[in-house]
């Protein structure tokens, strides 16, 4: 039997945006509650993947300060990192750049029992690196031919590969970028590549349009995902990943510690002999 979904506290129709809730917030008390029960569930999908072997990769990709970190964190917060994994790719080497476009990614797909997720992905290639002039015209269009048979070639290996697009509107991603600039804790999220695409919200724009006309397949469709308020980003797009991907509860039922052993007159070295961490609090 497949395990129970996500029992929301909330109708399932409060959870999607909606024309009605775009400017409604999600409180944090529901939210919490939401997203404890959905990381519950997390752990179960976990389990169900490396039980199964089953490879799953995601894909997390939108505008600069979209929520797109957030939400992997999220995602992965109690979860084995050895199952669950994250890629975010730094800039190509020099070597890398002399590759196969895709031979980078490639190697950090899952083996089976896996997931990753693609903190960018190889959509840079439509995306940044075309608006900021990093490729050429002809190496674009090439990508347009090349991805959607590369997608198809990793389902028809086994592999579950699911796309998110994360949206947000330009106003509510400068509150972002302005929030970012305050905050010392995010100074570091904002690179010049940030600044600067702060400068080409329509060309990013036409970019997502141009991609999602060649890349939005039946075979592996785009989710996009309504990203003003955050929380609710979150909520819907672990509450959709749930929903992809069959699964059931194999986690260990039932566990008991063992009883502690009997003293066997074991006499710890003295305290003064080991270096400790000055306690400052």
């Amino acid at each position: 039997m497949a395990a129970d979904k996500p029992k929301s506290k909330r109708k399932a129709e409060e959870l999607e945006p909606s024309a009605a809730s775009h400017h409604k917030k999600v409180e944090l008390e529901v939210y919490e509650a939401e997203l404890h029960e959905l990381q519950v569930e997390l752990v179960k999908l976990q389990e169900w993947i490396k039980h199964e072997g089953l490879r799953v990769a995601v894909i997390f990709e939108g505008r600069d300060a979209a929520g797109k970190g957030g939400t992997i964190k999220r995602v992965t917060e109690h979860l084995n990192p050895r199952v669950v994994r994250i890629a975010a790719l730094a800039t190509p080497s020099d070597r890398e750049k002399t590759e196969w476009y895709f031979q980078r990614y490639v190697e950090h797909l899952p083996a089976a029992g896996e997931m990753v997720l693609f903190d960018r992905s190889w959509y840079n290639r439509a995306g940044v690196e075309r608006v900021m002039g990093f490729c050429s015209e002809d190496e674009v269009w090439d990508f347009f031919r090349s991805c959607p048979e590369f997608e198809r070639m990793l389902i028809r290996s086994g592999l579950i590969l699911v796309k998110y697009w994360f949206s947000v509107r330009d106003e509510e991603q400068e509150k972002r970028f302005q929030a970012r600039v305050k905050d010392p804790l995010k100074q570091w999220k904002l690179s010049p590549m940030d600044l600067e695409s702060r400068l080409r919200w329509v060309e990013y724009s036409q970019a997502k349009d141009e991609m999602f006309s060649y890349t939005d397949t039946k075979d592996s469709p785009w989710w996009v995902v309504n990203a003003d308020d955050k929380r609710r980003a979150r909520l819907n797009c672990i509450h959709h990943l749930l929903s992809l991907i069959p699964y059931e509860d194999v986690t260990p039922k039932g566990l008991e510690l063992p009883a502690l052993p009997p003293d066997r007159g074991y006499v710890r070295p003295p305290i003064d002999s080991q270096t400790f961490v000055p306690e400052i609090f």
